[in-house]
């Protein structure tokens, strides 16, 4: 990085710029489901505007790299939210249709490794996204989840039930 007078003097590309576009632009066309040029010329506009908004405004993206390993366990992650979101829907499906509806609602406590807020923000909605499952707070490693059926109040067989599938790749992609 180049200095003046000693200070260092910023790119003009925010650090993280393009790893966040390209996962914003990705998204965008996959919402599309075409591959147009033009809503893939308005999705690289947008979606560049967007990820220059939220680099330039916060630290926390910059820390994003865009590397194979990251690459695939994003990808990795999605399909392991696809599975978890379907299972929650199944499950869903099943306390709808059945003539007693037999759930124990209630709120646990299950951890997180994660360390990035980015990596638990992301935790946070694959679990509130999933159906039957809501994050109501966050301290520190700690998060509050307001389950519909719960299996155990154990923090560890809940954070092993609600945590784990998310945390390994989250943790691979966020730190």
């Amino acid at each position: 990085m180049a200095s003046n007078n000693g200070k260092p003097v910023s790119s003009l590309v925010p650090r993280g710029l393009f790893g966040l576009w390209v996962v914003l632009f990705v998204i965008w066309m996959i919402a599309n489901a075409s591959l147009a040029i033009e809503p893939a010329l308005v999705g690289l506009v947008i979606t560049f505007v967007i990820a220059h908004i939220f680099v330039s405004s916060s630290e926390a993206w910059q820390r994003l790299r865009l590397t194979p390993r990251a690459l695939y366990h994003f990808v990795a992650y999605s399909a392991t939210f696809v599975v978890e979101l379907a299972r929650a829907n199944l499950n869903m499906m099943a306390y709808v249709y059945s003539p007693h509806i037999d759930i124990k609602p209630g709120i646990i406590k299950v951890r997180t490794r994660l360390q990035s807020p980015l990596g638990r923000l992301a935790l946070a909605n694959s679990i509130a996204l999933t159906p039957g499952s809501l994050v109501m707070d966050i301290r520190d490693d700690v998060l509050f989840i307001h389950w519909l059926d719960v299996k155990t109040t154990d923090i560890d067989e809940a954070t092993q039930a609600l945590v784990t599938p998310f945390e390994k790749h989250l943790e691979k992609i966020f730190g």
